[in-house]
């Protein structure tokens, strides 16, 4: 079972680590935005924002990815680039390159990021099993599966070397598409 978020879960859990902090908003929504690993989104630095995209060193045999961050019109808390902004204006200047460097500054291990996602979800009223950071990869990809968006550009997206990778994640769009189905065969 592949354990993804709701958009509602995603929201709670979102607005949950904002009032944490906006490092940790911004950790969860750049990990969920891109379908990042723990570790991956610990591994991001400085220079991998470039003129408003994010380079992504993918890890575990996946291609590295450059993606656009992502604004959102409708909704603040999924304005990465809001969150990124905010994040930029206030983080240490003496923090080294990471991205999202610990309280001691350097690179925060994934441990932290655990800790940081687990108490948002806890504070947000998510069950145990949606306590773990990779639902955040896991949400991802399968909100966008559930929004029709072809396969092999979801594979390249989240930087699965293999298609049957990604396919791991549509039986839970079966239910949605069986219904479709249904209803295209009684309008014949």
């Amino acid at each position: 079972m592949l354990d993804s978020l709701t958009k509602e879960q995603l929201l709670d859990v979102l607005r949950a680590a904002r009032a944490q902090s906006t490092r940790n908003w911004c950790m969860v929504l750049v990990g969920f935005s891109h379908g990042l690993r723990a570790s991956e989104v610990c591994g991001l630095r400085m220079g991998d924002l470039v003129d408003g995209h994010l380079r992504i060193k993918r890890l575990k045999n996946s291609h590295s990815t450059l993606h656009q961050l992502m604004p959102h019109r409708g909704q603040p808390l999924l304005d990465e680039v809001k969150a990124l902004r905010e994040w930029l204006a206030e983080r240490p200047t003496d923090a080294g390159d990471a991205l999202f460097p610990s309280n001691k500054g350097g690179c925060m291990h994934r441990s932290q990021f655990f800790r940081i996602y687990q108490q948002a979800a806890q504070d947000a009223g998510l069950p145990a099993h949606l306590q773990h950071p990779h639902c955040l990869k896991h949400s991802c990809i399968t909100t966008l599966i559930q929004q029709d968006m072809n396969l092999a550009k979801v594979a390249s997206f989240v930087g699965h070397a293999s298609i049957s990778s990604t396919m791991r994640y549509t039986h839970i769009a079966d239910a949605d598409s069986s219904r479709e189905a249904m209803a295209t065969f009684q309008r014949m």
